[in-house]
């Protein structure tokens, strides 16, 4: 069976930054996605459409095509009392925020000085090319309540 809408694919994968550096991996077939309901990144989404089980591939996704390229604008210098919180901040720590657009975005602390605390907006993996070693561990028809939710039901869903 391909890889194509409304397929559960299971993967496993190893995912590198440009300087070999293991940023991620799933082994052992413990990762599922809902192909076509945009679970994953679309450069990988992309590249695994049409590939089957056993099938073995090794894909670079540039910025876009991932978590997006840098932003400057989503920087931003805020003062602290606009955190709520006994303990003291530090870099690293992450915090739900309401975006331009009414959504949530979530910030992480980058530098804390004096009253002034430095938050990034922009996802972790932003301006990074993706490298992904992936092997496809099956692929099965989605349950209709997994395509009625949007994503891959196993054991602990509480659907």
């Amino acid at each position: 069976m391909q890889i194509s809408a409304e397929k559960v694919v299971i993967l496993n994968y190893t995912l590198k930054d440009d300087d070999d550096n293991i940023i991620d991996q799933s082994q052992d077939a413990q990762f599922a996605y809902l192909h076509g309901a945009q679970n994953i990144i679309p450069g990988l989404e992309n590249a695994l459409a049409d590939k089957a089980k056993g099938d073995k591939l090794n894909v670079r996704i540039d910025p876009k095509e991932g978590y997006g390229e840098h932003n400057e604008s989503m920087i931003q210098n805020v003062e602290r009392g606009m955190f709520d919180m006994e303990e003291e901040l530090q870099v690293g720590q992450q915090f739900h925020a309401e975006a331009p657009d009414g959504g949530m975005l979530t910030v992480t602390v980058t530098q804390v000085e004096g009253d002034e605390v430095t938050v990034d907006g922009n996802h972790p993996l932003a301006g990074i090319h993706l490298n992904f070693d992936v092997e496809v561990m099956d692929v099965r028809d989605a349950t209709k309540d997994e395509l009625e939710h949007g994503h891959v039901h196993g054991p602990g869903c509480d659907h």
